[in-house]
């Protein structure tokens, strides 16, 4: 509601605005001015200094910008491939700015120098080819540079090497929620299929796969430090795309294809907590929440939770009217405690088969209770014989 008044306020103010600049041009009728609409030097002349002003607004708010929000970009990568992909990101930057500084500071100062005076003709050039040339070979040398690191860093990013010790674990997309496979102690997921979800079988496995027996399913995703993991991924309905930025990894997630992407973390969850950076972000947003909490407790409501770093998977695309809630808390674990948390899972075909034997245990139950039931009547209308 709020929002719909201040829509209707901001438009009436620009219809009286609109209503005040025809009463101000109603007020100059008959007066000496010229209406020829055509510039004079004087125009010309403030269209050149407008231009150095913009070009000085230009660098001044890219220049607060990077103080006011240079901090909330991400920082120290988690993954053994991040500070590849945080250096081509940075030759970018790099090669941007200087292209952007050199050809809005040309622009700028050329629209001044060569701004219209009265009875000056533009010089006209029909073609240049010296110029054709710089212009044209340099951009095409930078690119080509550019293209060919970045083909070498997606290349070394997304080989995955059969013969690595490998962690291979599905991630499954769903509307609005992920969920993670392990491929168990042979490191081979089981078959699996849309067909085949049925119960608690939400992701679709083939139980009668072998290879599906030691499969484990979770809605925690538990990583080890120090090892490659080897993420293949589904969707069950829309686009959805694995998003992990700590690790600087993404990958699409498409219904009816596996897609697959590896990283191999480089800091546990507790010790990317102790990271200097990240210590330092932890409070600040603590000392925002907290802030925050005393006006929520003064309305009546619950103080905010303390924040605690937490890496995540999170969806990329905009999958529906849940798509910001669709997020899976993930942790980087040492080896041991990586091996230990694994060896606490259940199977899935352990809980598949628990799952078809309750209805049948809950059947004999039923019947027993109903047998135990009848004898009972029959002792009580014995009895009641008797006497």
């Amino acid at each position: 509601m709020t929002s719909l008044l201040v829509i209707i306020v901001l438009v009436l103010l620009a219809v009286a605005l609109w209503q005040l600049t025809k009463i101000f041009d109603l007020t100059q009728v008959g007066a000496n001015r010229d209406s020829s609409e055509v510039a004079t030097d004087n125009d010309n002349n403030i269209q050149g200094y407008l231009m150095f002003g913009f070009l000085a607004f230009i660098y001044i708010f890219s220049i607060y910008g990077l103080f006011a929000w240079g901090g909330l970009v991400l920082h120290t990568p988690a993954s053994a491939h991040g500070a590849l992909v945080d250096n081509l990101m940075n030759i970018s930057w790099v090669l941007l700015f200087i292209v952007q500084a050199i050809t809005q500071v040309l622009l700028h100062y050329f629209a001044f120098k060569y701004r219209g005076k009265q009875g000056q003709k533009a010089l006209y050039f029909a073609d240049n080819n010296k110029l054709e040339a710089i212009w044209s070979i340099i951009p095409a040398v930078v690119l080509a540079g550019l293209i060919l690191y970045g083909l070498y860093a997606w290349t070394n990013i997304m080989f995955i090497d059969d013969e690595d010790d490998t962690v291979v674990i599905e991630l499954y997309a769903q509307q609005f929620k992920w969920t993670a496979r392990y491929a168990g102690e042979d490191n081979v997921l089981g078959k699996a299929n849309v067909r085949y979800i049925e119960g608690i079988n939400t992701l679709g496995v083939d139980m009668s796969d072998p290879y599906a027996q030691d499969d484990i399913v979770v809605s925690e995703l538990h990583i080890p430090k120090g090892r490659k993991i080897h993420f293949k991924m589904r969707s069950q309905d829309v686009l959805h795309s694995a998003y992990m930025p700590y690790f600087r990894a993404q990958m699409n997630c498409v219904p009816g294809m596996v897609t697959e992407f590896a990283f191999e973390p480089v800091y546990t969850t507790a010790e990317y907590r102790e990271l200097p950076y990240m210590v330092e972000k932890v409070s600040h947003i603590n000392e925002l929440r907290a802030k925050k909490s005393i006006d929520i407790v003064a309305k009546g409501g619950t103080a905010l939770d303390p924040y605690t770093f937490d890496y995540l998977l999170l969806c990329n695309k905009i999958c529906g009217a849940s798509h910001y809630n669709m997020q899976m808390k993930i942790v980087v674990d040492t080896p041991e405690d990586y091996k230990k948390w694994v060896a606490e899972q259940a199977l899935l075909a352990q809980q598949v088969k628990e799952a078809k034997a309750a209805p049948a245990d809950a059947t004999g139950s039923a019947s027993a209770t109903t047998d135990t039931v009848a004898v009972k009547d029959t002792i009580a209308v014995s009895v009641i014989a008797k006497k």
